[in-house]
This record gives C-alpha cells, structure tokens and sequence, in this order.
C-alpha cells in the first residue's frame, strides 16, 4: 500500500498543514490557470484576427458549456473525495477499484456529453436568446468542442486521481505542453487557414487530447495503487464503488449545474443588452476566470486535505485545515481581485479596443472582481464539506442560498426599468456569496456538534 513516501506523494495527514498546503496548491492552480489559458487563448486570436462577431460568440457561450459538462466533473469530484479517503485510510484494494472505475466513468461520461453537445448545441443557444448574428458562429464553437468531450473527462479524472495522493505537478507539466500547443494551432487554423471559431475549437480539443494522453501514460505507468491497468479496466464497473463515487459525485455535479444554471440566467440578460456588453462581459470573464480558479485551487486541495484525514479517522486536523486554507484563498482572491479592478480597463483591451466595450467589461469588474473573495470563502468551505462526507449538504445551500437568491434577484429587482442596468446585473454575485458562505458556517459547526457528540457516546 501507498504509505505517502513516494517521491509524487503528500500524506496530508501528519505535519505542518501551511507548507503541504502550498506545495500542493501552487502546481494546482498553475494547472488551473493553463486550463483557462485554452479559452483565454481563443478569446484573443477572435477577438483580434476573426469576424466581427467572434469574440461574442465564443465568450458567451462559456456559461452554457459549464453548464452541459458540470454534472460530469462533478463526478471527478466524487473520484477525487473517495480515492483521497482510501489512500488515508491505508486502503489499498478500494483505491485500486475507485481509480479504475473513475476511468471508466470518464469515457463513458464524455460519450455522453459529445451526443449532448454536438445534438443541441444550436437548440439551447436559442434558448439563451442569442442574438441572431452571434448564434451560427456560437452554435459552430460548441458543436466542435464538444466532439472531443472524452479527453477532456478523461484529464478531469486522471487529474484528480492523482491529487488524491497530493500529485498535483505532473498534471501541470501535462497541461504546460497541451497549452503551448493550442497557443500555436490557434494561430495556424484562425490566421492561416481562416477557420474562424470552427478552429479555436478545433484547436482546444487537439489540446485537451494530448493531455488525457499523457496524463493517462503517467497512470498506467504507476507503481502504486493508482496504477491503471487494461486488463482491470476489461472487468468493468464495481457497483459499490460506483455508487460511493456517484453519492458523492452526483451533489457536486448538480451544484455545478444549477450555479451554471444561474449563469446561463445571466447571460442570457447580458445578451439582452447586445453585442457590445456582451463582448465586454466575456472579455471581463476570462480575466476574473484567473482569479476564480486561484481561489478553487485552495478549494480543491482542501478536499483531498480532509477527506484524507477522514479516513485516517484524525479529525482534530480538520478545523486547523479549513481555517489555514480559508485565510489563503480569502488573501489570493483580495489581492488579484483589486488588482484586476485597478487595471480592468487596460485588461480588456487585451481583447476589445472598442471604447464602448470596454466600458461595459469595467462595469463587470467592479463588481465582480473586487469582492472575488467572497466566491473564494464559499468555495472552500463547500471542499471541506465533501470532505468531511457531506455532499448533499452543500449543495443544498447553494441551490437555496446562491442560485434561488441570484434568480430571485433578476427577476425582482433587476426587472424594475430604473434598476435594470448592467451593474444591478452583476450586484446579484456578490450578495449571492456572502450568503451561501455564511449559511455553510452554520452547516459546518453542526456537523461538528453532532461529530462530538457521538464521540462522547461511544466513549
């Protein structure tokens, strides 16, 4: 069994937490950040080398493929949580299961999601009240990403197998190369063959494949018992295992979805505004889009911190674990959020030189970028939810205290002429996190209450 000494290993379970706690969250959200590279990437080859209404149609249609593919991370999620239990647990036989059906399940998944996305694009487009001269380039844009759907469940998986024993490096080199790539084949299919959207897709997905490639070459050639192997993956599913990923999973995706959901609520009343702020706000998206996952990446590894002392049954490490990750995303997502607001107008000029577009992606900045934080606290306490097993708990609160109060929002007060207004929009974000993070404290120390409980009465 694993024993947490191998070189591309982290046994969160002793030591200081702050110095395994940065060693494995930098390389994370480096990882993170090269993720975004590949939308970033085709923001800015549209937005300055294609048709005039690229760049709208690739950004808006952002909320509608989180919302499509939400359902299905969220089950790497699940992978995630119970391999991160099993390799604290010192459980060598059920690690090996869940890595191999998390395999299993990603390809399956992104089958799925291919018929999905290639079938409907263009229908829930329409849906989100695209305007008419952005919808064909946007329903091009999703039906070819959406053609290369397994590699990119394959990566998600594969990734987070890996962060389960604190390996959050090798991931990062994987994505450094895919991203370098996807920079270069941007430029090729956009400048040179005029492909338009068609090959900034065409180009993320060349990307994502080479990725899943090598991040499934490392798994096959582990030693341990993350090590996957073809003939275990010809067995097929083990329901159990299954079932405790999907328990997990299924919460986590369905969070993910009715956030998206909210988003794509949103966007669409941001398309009701043209093509002008729509051009503003996608711009505005992929710069927060950094910010966001600097944050996530402290939300993501305080999943595998508990989950793995869960199983090691030393709960007294969780509260040091949630207080230490919380100061870190709240100081990341203060000091590149302001940032971000201080420089907005010159970030979306990266994008969109247009005065009036730039002017509209400031407005979302304001808002949105400056109190980043919030998102960031709310996110990780939701991680140590998970954590700790409770994954309908979270997403339960988020539905109630997130989503229902940002789609309460738009249709009350936003629908009021003198408060329909973009900022009024946007203020609907930050309300929605400080909420949904405050309720999730509450949810937090009655677990606790009732963990000390039973403690007491089995003593």
């Amino acid at each position: 069994m694993a024993d947490g000494k191998n070189k591309n290993s982290i046994d969160m379970t002793t030591g200081a937490i702050l110095p395994k706690l940065l060693v494995t969250t930098l390389p994370l959200m480096a990882s993170s950040v090269l993720q975004l590279l590949f939308n970033a990437a085709d923001v800015v080859v549209v937005g300055n080398f294609a048709s005039e209404h690229s760049l709208a149609a690739v950004g808006s249609t952002g909320a509608l493929v989180n919302l499509i593919t939400n359902l299905f991370i969220g089950l790497s999620i699940g992978a995630n949580s119970l391999a991160s239990f099993y390799f604290g647990a010192r459980d060598a036989k059920n690690l090996s299961k869940t890595a191999h059906n998390a395999i299993l399940l990603s390809v399956l998944g992104g089958a799925a999601l291919t018929v999905i996305g290639v079938v409907f694009a263009e229908k829930f487009l329409i849906w989100m009240q695209t305007p008419g001269e952005v919808l064909g380039l946007g329903s091009t844009y999703i039906t070819v990403y959406f053609a290369g759907s397994i590699p990119v469940l394959v990566f998600n998986f594969g990734s987070s197998l890996l962060r389960a024993k604190g390996d959050t490096k090798r991931p990062l080199y994987y994505l450094t190369v895919a991203g370098v790539i996807n920079v270069v084949l941007n430029l090729i299919f956009v400048i040179v063959f005029k492909m338009d959207v068609a090959g900034v897709a065409l180009a993320t997905i060349i990307a994502q494949t080479i990725s899943a490639y090598l991040v499934m070459r490392c798994l096959v050639r582990e030693t341990d018992e993350f090590r996957i192997e073809w003939s275990k993956l010809k067995e097929g599913f083990d329901g159990a295992i299954v079932l405790e990923i999907l328990r997990i999973g299924i919460p986590a995706g369905i969070q993910g979805i009715v956030f998206s959901l909210s988003n794509v609520v949103i966007q669409s009343s941001i398309n009701g505004f043209g093509p002008v702020v729509m051009a503003g706000s996608a711009a505005a998206q992929n710069v927060e889009g950094f910010v966001w996952v600097s944050m996530n990446a402290f939300a993501q590894t305080v999943l595998t911190f508990v989950s793995q002392n869960v199983g090691a049954r030393k709960y007294d490490r969780i509260k040091p674990i949630m207080i230490i990750t919380l100061v870190c995303s709240a100081l990341t997502g203060v000091i590149l959020g302001n940032l971000c607001d201080i420089f907005s107008a010159s970030l979306v000029r990266i994008f969109d030189q247009r005065p009036e577009v730039v002017s509209a992606g400031v407005v979302r900045f304001s808002l949105v970028c400056r109190y980043y934080f919030l998102c960031g606290l709310m996110d990780v306490m939701v991680g140590v939810l998970r954590g700790m097993g409770y994954s309908v708990t979270p997403t339960v609160v988020s539905l109630l205290g997130a989503c229902g109060l940002r789609l309460l929002w738009i249709f009350t007060v936003f629908q009021i002429p003198s408060f329909h207004t973009e900022f009024m929009l946007f203020l609907s974000y930050p309300l929605s996190w400080i909420v949904t993070f405050l309720i999730h404290v509450l949810c937090y120390a009655a677990i606790r209450r009732r963990w000390a409980k039973l403690r007491v009465a089995v003593a």
